[in-house]
Parts: structure tokens; C-alpha cells; sequence
């Protein structure tokens, strides 16, 4: 019996060793697929700019957008990002800001910045959300408006927004979020395209560390904090070589909450923006997915590289890691309630391909990594682990995790280069080096904590964020 159990305890150690070996091979494997596709559609997107120009975007054939931005305790940057969406470069939109019960004088800031007043606004009750409270129109900008409602979340807030909106297009933007003047030229473009766009999204970058004034980012620089530099290289890869490879499946399951457009009786179509999650962005994105494919609809969402939104990033530990459980939340949530969209006869690529890559390697990725690291390391200190395989293992998670970051490095080098001093490209190369080597644990970590927070059914809120306020300042 002892002979038998020790060859089954050895057996059991050898294929956990395999396991976890394949898996990280796997995981980074099908993100350097991802990475091959991005680099295609990347020079392909690159190569029309050039032969269009920089000029290209404006046709005078756009068609009139909503841009519709949900607040809340926003009083540091709100008047800044609306200021510096008031001054975008398109021929027709609207800003309306939906104050979601703040707390703080973000309401009292607007007031004040943009010279409002009190006007009745007739609201559509298509989708739900709380009571809006009142309304405001801006005596300096015909195109503002802004409603005051009950608190009820950013996706009750921004149903308000939808219902309130004008016209059949809406942008979705953060309130400590600013755009590049012709982001929403550029965003908008798959509409005049294709006619069966229903949604696309530009991307997010850090602004921590750049030049902001008047609205607008003057020169993109590196922040000081460490913490802040790891989620550049980051958002780099989650935008660039994630989204961008996906795209041309028609695929992408998520577009960012800073930055996405949409088609409003679309959106409508499907109920708005679910109030049951903490991520209401990618959820709507996957019942698109699911409502159009399920009636045999004709339909395309995009992902573009160079509509940028500028975002401030959380530079403490406390901030960053509730917002990463967070994301993680929405994640499982919005693929556990769409699953039939893989297992339905009519998922395409996105249930047949993309939900089960997210599920995998995503969705359930935090538990099977914090597990391998677990099982290696105790092994090893064990001694049932050699250390050829500790070594094989670290340098296909670690080792093969440094390659996926300094490539989403070189994408950003050979296209848009946003970064144009070289001593920050080099801190950036070695950021991607260090980022894989305590930060993506520790933010793995993070994952499991918003896994266990879906599991408990924890209820959800605002995110809160500590700001600068340097934007409000400039």
C-alpha cells in the first residue's frame, strides 16, 4: 500500500507539473496569436492613415453624437474634461452630463464653470434609471446640458444620459477621462464604413505624468510613481495586441467604459446598460453580441487604435487593487450570464472563440495562476519539485510574460509612437520587465479577491477614486 500510494503521490506531482506547465504555455501562447493578428490589422489600419492623410477623418458627413458623461464626486477634474469636450474637433454633438447624486460640489463646479441654469427637460422613459431631480442648459454653450438624479450608479446614469440624448449616436466617456481632439472623428469612421456598425471604441492611455491644459493633453510624459508606469505598459497591451487582435473577427467583447460609441436604438433594443453589474460596459458589449446573433441580425463592432481617451490612474495600492477586483466582477458576470452565447448554435466568433479564450484564460485565469505558484513553489521548498521544472515553469509564466509586455512596446514603437522622448520608451522597456515580477501577482491577486467578491453575490457601487486634481488646476 505504501509503494501504491507513493507512486500515486508522484504520478499526482508530475501531472501537476504538466498541468500548470501547459496551461501558462497555453495563456501566453493565444495571446502571442492575438499578438500576430494585432501586428497585421496594425499595419494594414496604418497603412490606410497614410494613403488617407491626417486630414481624412472629416468628411462633413458625420452624423450628430450624444456624448454622454456620467459623474459622480468628480469636483477635481469634472471641469476640465468637459471643457475639453466642448471644444472636440466634429461638426455636431452634444454634451450631457449626468450628475448620479454627488456627494462632493461636483454639481455646485459645473454650475459655476459653465454659467447653468435651470431648464426643464423633457426625459423618453425608453430605458430605466432613478429620478432625475432636474435639469440644467449652459448659458455659454448652447451644446451642454447637464441633469441632476438620484444616485443609482454610472449604468443608471448613463440610461439617463440615453434618454435625454438627442441624436442616434452616443459616446460613452468617463468624467476624469479627456479625449484627443479628433478622437471622436476617428471613432466614428466604422459608422460612415460600414452601415451595420453598432458599437466601437477607441483607446484608453494614462495621462498620470503629461502636460494637460485648457482640456487638452499638450505632451505625453511618463509619471513618477512606479505603479502608475506599470499600467501604461499595461493598458498598451490590453489595447493594442488584446482588443486590436480580436477586431477583425468581429469579436471584441469589451469596449472601455472612458471611450465607446454606440448606436442608441441599438442600445435601447437591448434594455440599455444592465444596473446588476459592477461592469456594464462590457456587458452590454456581449448582449449586443448575443441579441444580433441570436436573430440572425447583420451587424460589426469595432475596436480602433488611435481615437485616444486620456484617463487618470489610481497611483496607491488601496485604489488600484479595488478597481482591478472590480473589473474582474464584471468580467464573470457578464460571461456567466451570456454563456449560451458559446454554447447557442449561432455564437460565431464571439462565443465560439473569443468567450472561451476570456473564460479560460481570463475568467477563471487568477485561480489557475495563484494555484500553479502555489504548487511550484511549495514543491519545491518540499523537494518534490526539481528544479528544472521550477525553472521550466517561471520561465513560461514569467519569461514569456516579459515577451507579450515588451511587444506590446514595440506596437506602440512602430506605430504611434505617443512617447517621443527615447529615455521614456527605454523606462517603459524596463517597466515591462519589472511589471511581470511582483505586479502581476500581485494584481492576480486582486482578481481572486473580485472572484470571490462575485461569488458572494457582494453588492456593487460606484468605484471611487482618490484624485490629483492636477487636471483641474491647469
Amino acid at each position: 500500500m505504501d509503494i501504491l500510494a507513493a507512486t500515486a503521490a508522484i504520478d499526482w506531482v508530475w501531472w501537476g507539473q504538466v498541468g500548470f506547465i501547459g496551461y501558462f504555455v497555453l495563456l501566453n501562447g493565444g495571446y502571442l496569436a492575438l499578438n500576430l493578428l494585432s501586428m497585421i490589422s496594425l499595419r494594414r489600419y496604418m497603412r490606410q492613415r497614410a494613403e488617407l492623410g491626417e486630414d481624412a477623418p472629416y468628411l462633413g458627413v458625420e452624423p450628430a453624437v450624444s456624448v454622454l458623461v456620467p459623474a459622480y464626486n468628480e469636483a477635481a477634474t469634472i471641469r476640465t474634461s468637459v471643457l475639453s469636450l466642448l471644444q472636440l474637433q466634429y461638426p455636431e454633438f452634444e454634451v450631457v452630463v449626468v450628475n448620479d447624486g454627488s456627494r462632493d460640489e461636483t454639481l455646485a463646479v459645473l454650475i459655476e464653470a459653465f454659467e447653468l441654469v435651470p431648464y426643464p427637460e423633457p426625459l423618453r422613459r425608453t430605458v430605466p434609471h432613478q429620478e432625475v431631480r432636474g435639469g440644467y442648459r449652459s448659458r455659454r454653450y448652447a451644446n451642454l446640458k447637464v441633469l441632476d438624479k438620484a444616485n443609482g450608479g454610472k449604468a443608471d446614469a448613463l440610461n439617463a444620459g440615453i434618454n435625454a440624448a438627442r441624436h442616434g449616436l452616443f459616446c460613452a466617456v468617463d468624467a476624469d477621462s479627456i479625449l484627443q481632439r479628433d478622437s471622436l472623428l476617428r471613432v466614428v469612421q466604422p459608422f460612415l464604413e460600414d452601415e451595420r456598425t453598432v458599437a466601437a471604441g477607441g483607446t484608453v492611455r494614462i495621462a498620470n505624468g503629461s502636460k494637460v491644459r485648457g482640456g487638452f493633453l499638450l505632451e505625453a510624459g511618463l509619471p513618477t510613481s512606479l505603479l502608475a508606469r506599470f499600467q501604461i505598459v499595461e493598458y498598451l497591451r490590453a489595447f493594442l495586441f488584446g482588443r486590436l487582435g480580436w477586431s477583425p473577427m468581429n469579436a471584441v467583447l469589451i469596449i472601455s467604459g472612458a471611450f465607446g460609441l454606440f448606436d442608441r436604438e441599438r442600445v435601447m433594443a437591448v434594455g440599455g446598460y444592465s444596473t446588476s453589474t459592477v461592469g456594464e460596459d462590457m456587458e452590454l458589449v456581449v448582449r449586443l453580441h448575443r441579441y444580433h446573433r441570436e436573430r440572425r441580425l447583420p451587424y460589426r463592432i469595432r475596436y480602433l487604435p488611435d481615437p485616444i481617451c486620456w484617463t487618470e490612474a489610481p497611483e496607491d495600492l488601496g485604489t488600484l487593487g479595488r478597481q482591478r477586483s472590480r473589473w474582474q466582477r464584471g468580467l464573470a458576470e457578464s460571461l456567466s450570464r451570456h454563456a449560451r452565447l458559446a454554447t447557442g448554435p449561432r455564437g460565431g466568433a464571439p462565443g465560439h472563440l473569443a468567450w472561451p479564450f476570456m473564460t479560460l484564460f481570463e475568467w477563471l485565469g487568477p485561480l489557475v495562476e495563484v494555484s500553479g505558484y502555489l504548487f511550484m513553489i511549495v514543491g519545491f521548498s518540499l523537494g518534490i519539485i526539481s528544479p528544472l521544472a521550477l525553472t521550466v515553469f517561471l520561465l513560461v509564466a514569467i519569461g514569456m510574460g516579459i515577451l507579450l509586455s515588451v511587444n506590446g512596446l514595440l506596437l506602440e514603437t512602430l506605430s504611434f509612437r505617443v512617447y517621443q522622448r527615447r529615455r521614456d520608451m527605454l523606462r517603459l522597456f524596463l517597466v515591462a520587465i519589472l511589471e511581470n515580477v511582483g505586479y502581476r501577482q500581485l494584481n492576480t491577486l486582486w482578481r481572486c479577491r473580485g472572484l470571490w467578491q462575485w461569488f458572494a453575490r457582494r453588492k456593487h457601487q460606484w468605484g471611487a477614486m482618490k484624485r490629483s486634481g492636477q487636471w483641474g488646476n491647469e
